[in-house]
C-alpha cells in the first residue's frame, strides 16, 4: 500500500505545486496563456495515447465509450451548477473552478487505474510521472491564476488544490486496494470517464482560456505540449 500512495502523492503534487506558484506573484496574461496552451496539448496527447489506447487494450471499446460519455455527462453537469453557482455569487470567485474540477475528474479515475497497475505489479517509469506534471501543472496555474484575480485568497486557493491533490493520491491507494475486484471492463470504463471529462473540460473552459490570454501563440504552445507528451508516451510504452 505504501508504494501506491507515494506514486499517489507524485502525481498528485504539480496540482499543489502550480497553486503555490500562482501565488507568489502576478504572472503576464500571456505567460499564463502559453502555460494553459502547453498544457492543453500535454492533455490531448493523454487522452489520445495513455487513456484511449490503455482503455481499448484493457477493457474494449463498449465500456471504454460508456465511460467516455458518462465522464463527459458529468463534468457538463457538475459545470453548469458551478456557473449558476457563480451567478448568484458575482462571477469572480469562480472563475477558476472548472479547470479544478476537471483537473479532479480526470484525476480520481486516472489514479485509480494507476493503483490497478501497481497492484498488478505494473512499474512506473520515469516518463509517465514527468508526463504528469507536464499535464497537471499547467491546470493548476491557471485556476489559480483565474481565482486569485477573481478575489479569493491565495490560502483558500492553495487549500482548494490541496484537497483536489490529496483526494486525487488516495485514489491511487484505492485503486490498489481494489484491483482484486476490479473487472477489466470497469477498468476500461475509468479510463474513459477521465478522457470524457478532459474532452468538455478543454473544449469549453482550457483552450478558451489559453485563447484569451495568449492569442496568437496558443496554438503553437498547445502543439509543443503534444509534442512532448506524445514523446514521453511512446517513451514510457
Amino acid at each position: 500500500m505504501i508504494p501506491s500512495l507515494l506514486w499517489g502523492i507524485v502525481g498528485a503534487a504539480p496540482l499543489v505545486l502550480g497553486a503555490v506558484l500562482a501565488g507568489l506573484r502576478r504572472w503576464p496574461d500571456r505567460l499564463i496563456g502559453v502555460v494553459l496552451g502547453f498544457g492543453a496539448g500535454a492533455l490531448i496527447a493523454s487522452i489520445a495515447f495513455e487513456l484511449w489506447e490503455d482503455g481499448l487494450e484493457i477493457g474494449g471499446p463498449i465500456p471504454l465509450a460508456v465511460g467516455v460519455a458518462l465522464g463527459a455527462a458529468v463534468y457538463f453537469t457538475a459545470d453548469r451548477l458551478v456557473e449558476r453557482w457563480a451567478s448568484r455569487a458575482g462571477g469572480g470567485a469562480a472563475a477558476g473552478v472548472p479547470l479544478a474540477l476537471g483537473a479532479l475528474l480526470d484525476g480520481v479515475p486516472e489514479q485509480l487505474v494507476l493503483g490497478f497497475g501497481l497492484a498488478g505489479g505494473g512499474g512506473v517509469s520515469v516518463a509517465l510521472v514527468v508526463a504528469i506534471f507536464v499535464s497537471n501543472l499547467p491546470e493548476s496555474v491557471g485556476s489559480s491564476a483565474d481565482l486569485l484575480e477573481g478575489g479569493v485568497t491565495r490560502r483558500r486557493v492553495v487549500l482548494l488544490w490541496t484537497g483536489v491533490a490529496a483526494v486525487c493520491a488516495l485514489a491511487t491507494v484505492a485503486g490498489w486496494a481494489l484491483a482484486d475486484v476490479a473487472t477489466p471492463g470497469m477498468q476500461a470504463g475509468l479510463s474513459g470517464f477521465a478522457a470524457g471529462a478532459l474532452l468538455v473540460m478543454l473544449v469549453d473552459s482550457m483552450i478558451p482560456e489559453a485563447q484569451k490570454r495568449a492569442e496568437d501563440v496558443a496554438g503553437i504552445a498547445t502543439v509543443l505540449g503534444f509534442a512532448l507528451a506524445a514523446g514521453l508516451s511512446a517513451v514510457g510504452g
